[in-house]
């Protein structure tokens, strides 16, 4: 071995929680449920709108942190893959920590101290980076809570740094004027310690079932007593911290769940409703029927605009999620050039940043979210309560659209550009958001042409994001030339509408 980490004492454990009758638990959801005003059908879901805000905050900062973050070798996943003989996880552990009898996942919790974690730190960081909403991870499928929660006594609250971490960003969120989320990969728990029930591992031990159980197979459905464990974990998470947005991650989209999901969503709602807040969604795949909540697709964008506001939830990673210690991270332009094509598109941009197991965020993420908050402080208005143009984009370099296409190599050119659009009551304004520096030092947008017939009233003038003073520019019939030696975000100002507009109101 070549780490010697202080294991857990399992006689110093707390007591194991009786959560066998969900009878009563169950019946004060149905009861929140058969209030309305939503119902648990997918034809009462539909009738959910996106909040404003969602649609005009366009980024928000996702967090995974958990005692993964502890071995911190190669993903997230490690509690799944350390089990998984034939893996790089599962050789590592042998050879750093030993036999997986004698120390497995739940021994890295001792060393989850978080003693250096600071939440208005981290809240002060992701508000200078421009975010607009706060995700944290509250349970990952390690299956270790990061709140305090009645229905285990494996969390964060009770072992490790015995502190309620989750609340305590929760709360420093708030204090920073950001809207506080959550989100839940509980679902995956189901079967993802299994590979510890294959051989001699500590998963078979009795003491810890209630910490890797189920580990079952994944070829398996999950029991009815799982699922209604998974619904109140949730409905916990959302009496507990009245989270603005509830993320899920994938396989919740097994037939299984389904009843479980509209009752779950219809909860929320209805609890979101009597709170006077406005809430979010976001699933993957096809868990949600559409128009019921927010579609989001992991690593990856749209080919075009989306009628309807959607998320991408990517990383300042290519290769984890978490923190650990071999990282590819991806440059401040890699995100920006995401940010624009996901705004552009209709979409929000959920960035997660992955903190050491001491609470501290790597000083290379840092440095990337206080880039990309700079590029917002003079570029935000191209972003922020945007809405799509007529088209997205234009340029000669193709993206790929779907899902975990972020770490495509792709190289953009002076030529690719990214549109959004904002009314104003004097006229509205287009932005167009170079992806590269210009060639030449200019900038030639071909959809700005006047004969593109994509521009439908006059271009009263065109301003440079971040500069004073005038700018020289040309319309031409081909294109709209803009002299500027940076990859400058060009406003577009157009005339009014002929009907001017309503001032009536003004005198009410």
């Amino acid at each position: 071995m070549t780490e010697s980490l202080p294991p857990l004492d399992l006689g110093a454990l707390p007591a194991p929680v009786d959560v066998a009758d969900n009878t009563r638990a169950l019946a004060d959801v149905q009861a929140v449920v058969d209030a309305g005003p939503y119902t648990d059908t997918w034809e009462s879901l539909r009738g959910y709108t996106p909040p404003q805000w969602y649609e005009d905050a366009k980024f928000g900062i996702f967090i995974h942190w958990g005692v993964y973050s502890v071995p911190a070798f190669n993903n997230e996943w490690y509690s799944r893959n350390m089990y998984r003989e034939g893996t790089a996880e599962f050789e590592h552990h042998v050879a750093t920590y030993g036999d997986h009898r004698r120390f497995g996942y739940k021994d890295f919790i001792p060393s989850f101290t978080m003693d250096q974690f600071d939440p208005d730190e981290w809240a002060e960081l992701f508000r200078r980076a421009g975010a607009q909403f706060v995700v944290p991870v509250a349970e990952h499928h390690d299956g270790f809570a990061m709140y305090d929660t009645k229905r285990s006594r494996w969390s964060a609250a009770q072992m490790g740094p015995e502190r309620d971490v989750f609340g305590d960003l929760s709360a420093a969120t708030d204090r920073a004027w950001m809207v506080r989320g959550a989100s839940s990969h509980r679902a995956e728990h189901w079967f993802f310690m299994n590979g510890g029930t294959k051989f001699d591992s500590d998963v078979l031990a009795a003491q810890t079932q209630d910490f890797y159980g189920p580990a079952q197979r994944e070829e398996t459905a999950p029991s009815e007593r799982f699922l209604e464990d998974w619904l109140l974990r949730t409905v916990e998470i959302i009496d507990r911290y009245r989270p603005q947005v509830l993320w899920f991650d994938w396989w919740i989209e097994q037939p299984a769940f389904k009843p479980y999901l509209t009752k779950l969503a219809a909860y929320y709602y209805n609890r979101a409703a009597a709170w006077g807040r406005e809430v979010v969604i976001n699933y993957k795949w096809d868990a949600f029927a559409e128009g019921s909540a927010v579609y989001d697709i992991e690593r990856g964008t749209m080919g075009e605009i989306r009628p309807t506001v959607w998320q991408n939830d990517t990383s300042v990673s290519k290769t984890a999620w978490s923190w650990v210690r071999n990282h590819e991270y991806k440059s401040a332009h890699d995100v920006i050039v995401e940010l624009a094509d996901v705004v552009s598109k209709n979409g929000v941009l959920l960035l997660n940043v992955g903190p050491k197991a001491d609470g501290t965020i790597p000083a290379a993420e840092q440095e990337l979210l206080l880039t990309i908050g700079d590029w917002l402080s003079t570029n935000g208005e191209a972003i922020y309560g945007t809405r799509p143009w007529v088209i997205s984009g234009e340029g000669p370099t193709q993206v790929a659209a779907g899902s975990f296409v972020d770490g495509e190599s792709r190289t953009f050119t002076g030529a690719d550009f990214r549109f959004t659009a904002r009314a104003h009551v004097t006229g509205d304004y287009v932005y167009a958001i170079p992806l590269a520096e210009p060639d030449n030092d200019e900038l030639r947008i071909r959809a700005f042409g006047s004969g593109a017939g994509l521009l439908t009233r006059r271009v009263k003038d065109v301003t440079i994001l971040g500069e004073s003073g005038p700018v020289a520019w040309e319309q031409t019939a081909g294109e709209l030339v803009v002299q500027t030696s940076r990859a400058a975000v060009v406003k577009l100002f157009l005339e009014a509408e002929t009907t001017p507009p309503r001032t009536d109101f003004l005198h009410q």
